[in-house]
């Protein structure tokens, strides 16, 4: 029936949904053991200090890790809405963080491809990519 989830749709937006609450609340362990691909890649675009690829979920959680550290704990994710299929999850997004006395707040959108089950692939799509260049500079 068009329209109708699959369960392996319902699972990886289950899925993002857990990742992104884990992410809030810096529990990177369930992130690393339960919902990253052990040979996760995760792009993060621009020019700034965290732009780049980042192999392995050691590196992914140490992106994360850096972006609380240089937001002084500060940087949040509010979650508008989460989209899945059988393959891919998309989460639609606003981030928000301080920095050296600058403020950053931007919509992205968040791709993620799903393999078994875990989240295998990552690409964020920044709203405004200079504006997140600049605050990360």
């Amino acid at each position: 029936m068009p329209g109708t989830a699959t369960d392996q749709a319902v699972a990886n937006i289950e899925a993002l949904r857990r990742g992104y609450e884990a992410f809030q609340t810096g529990n990177l362990d369930l992130l690393r053991d339960e919902l990253f691909d052990p040979d996760i890649v995760w792009h993060t675009p621009g020019r700034g200090e965290l732009a780049g690829d980042y192999r392995g979920t050691d590196a992914v959680i140490g992106l994360f890790v850096k972006q609380f550290e240089l937001t002084s704990g500060t940087f949040k994710v509010d979650v508008h809405d989460i989209l899945g299929s059988d393959d891919h999850g998309v989460a639609i997004a606003t981030f928000s963080g301080e920095r050296n006395g600058k403020s950053v707040t931007d919509q992205y959108v968040h791709v993620c491809h799903f393999r078994d089950g875990r989240l295998s692939e990552s690409w964020i799509l920044d709203f405004d990519p200079y504006k997140v260049d600049e605050f990360f500079a």
